[in-house]
């Protein structure tokens, strides 16, 4: 391989920066660590939670940027699939604040994951893998 890939930042087109932004921040517990601008109405924001970085954009200034997106709906297939540690204590302390899709369950293929939605419908799993 000629180059080598060192992070991955998913970059979501949200309906409301604001919103999206106080949903990672008050329910899931991303620190915010940046907005453009300062004060509201945001057009983006950037939140992380350990080595996980996402970025919040709202749909004017990125469809300006990338006019593929215009027509295309937010949210949809996107699956953010993030690994926990505690899932148990993570799913109890959450269950009650999300829209939970997919109940807590170990899976044939080594992890226990659950999966809810985002404010705009995008689904987040978290996952612990099985001790080997």
């Amino acid at each position: 391989m000629p180059h080598e890939l060192k992070k991955l930042t998913p970059n979501l087109v949200v309906s409301s920066v604001e919103r999206s932004m106080a949903f990672y921040r008050d329910v899931l517990g991303f620190t915010v660590t940046a907005t453009v601008p300062a004060a509201s109405p945001l057009v983006f924001a950037s939140v992380q939670s350990g080595p996980v970085e996402i970025f919040l954009n709202a749909p004017e200034p990125a469809i300006a940027e990338y006019p593929a997106f215009k027509g295309r709906p937010i949210g949809g297939t996107l699956t953010l699939f993030t690994e926990v540690t505690a899932i148990a204590r993570v799913y109890e302390s959450l269950q009650a604040r999300v829209k939970i899709v997919m109940p807590i369950e170990k899976k044939w293929y080594g992890v226990t994951e659950f999966a809810f939605e985002d404010p705009d419908g995008y689904l987040i799993t978290y996952a612990e893998r099985d001790p080997a």
